[in-house]
C-alpha cells in the first residue's frame, strides 16, 4: 500500500491539529523508511516476481525488523515517546504511535499473508487484497480520500503555497501510485531500495505545505 499510508497522515492532522503534516507522514510512513535502509544493509530482502500478484510484483521474503507485527508495536511506542520527548504534545504522541502501528494494519489487507507476527515466527498475515485490482484500488484511494478530506476540514491554505503546494502534492502521489500500478516491475532489489528512500521527499513537502496552511479550530 502506497497512498493510503499518506491518507492517514493527512486525516491525522484532525486528532493532532499542533503535530506537522511533515511529522504525520513520517509516522505513517515509517515503516517503508525503515524498510529500504534495511534492504541496502542486507539484513531485509525482497524479490521481484512478475505476476505473484495482479497489483505488485515483490515477493517480500524476508522483513522481520520493519514488518511484523511485534517489531511493528515496538517501533510505534518508540516513536510516539520521542516525539512527547522532544514536543511535549501527548495527543501527537499517542496519534504519531498509532499512524506507525496503522501502516500494518493497512498492509495486512493488501498483502499476500506475507506479514510476520513474531521476528523469528512462522506464522504469515495478510487478506490478499493485491490479488484484486479493483479492490485494492477502491480500499487505498478511499482511505486515501477520507485522509485528505479531513485534513481540508482540520486546515486552510495562509497562501498561495499553502494551496497550490498541497494539490501538486495530491497530484504528485496520485501519478506515482499510477505508476507503481500500471508501470514495469522495477529491475532489481537495489532500485527498490533507492526509490524507496525517495520517499524522504514527499515527508520535506509534508512539512513544507503545512507551514503554509492555518489550523482551524471548531
Amino acid at each position: 500500500m502506497f497512498l493510503g499510508h499518506f491518507g492517514v497522515g493527512f486525516g491525522a492532522k484532525r486528532l493532532a491539529p499542533k503535530t506537522s503534516l511533515g511529522t504525520l507522514f513520517l509516522a505513517a510512513q515509517f515503516l517503508d523508511l525503515l524498510w529500504p535502509t534495511l534492504l541496502l544493509l542486507g539484513l531485509e530482502r525482497v524479490a521481484i516476481v512478475p505476476g505473484i500478484t495482479k497489483v505488485t510484483p515483490l515477493d517480500f521474503v524476508h522483513y522481520p525488523l520493519s514488518h511484523s507485527l511485534l517489531a511493528v508495536v515496538i517501533w510505534g511506542a518508540l516513536f510516539g515517546a520521542v516525539y512527547y520527548l522532544i514536543r511535549r504534545y501527548p495527543t501527537g504522541g499517542w496519534v504519531c504511535g498509532v499512524a506507525v502501528i496503522s501502516h500494518w494494519v493497512l498492509d495486512l489487507l493488501v498483502h499476500r499473508p506475507d506479514l510476520p507476527i513474531l521476528p523469528g515466527g512462522d506464522f504469515r498475515a495478510g487478506f490478499g487484497l493485491w490479488n484484486s485490482l479493483g479492490a485494492t484500488m477502491v480500499i487505498e484511494l478511499g482511505v486515501f480520500a477520507l485522509g485528505l478530506a479531513l485534513y481540508l476540514r482540520a486546515t486552510s491554505a495562509a497562501d498561495r503555497i499553502g494551496s497550490l503546494g498541497l494539490w501538486a502534492l495530491v497530484g504528485l502521489l496520485l501519478l506515482i501510485y499510477a505508476g507503481n500500478l500500471f508501470g514495469a516491475p522495477p529491475p532489481n532489489m537495489l532500485a527498490i531500495a533507492w526509490l524507496g528512500q525517495a520517499q524522504w521527499l514527499l515527508i520535506a513537502w509534508g512539512y513544507w505545505i503545512d507551514r503554509h496552511r492555518t489550523t482551524l479550530r471548531d
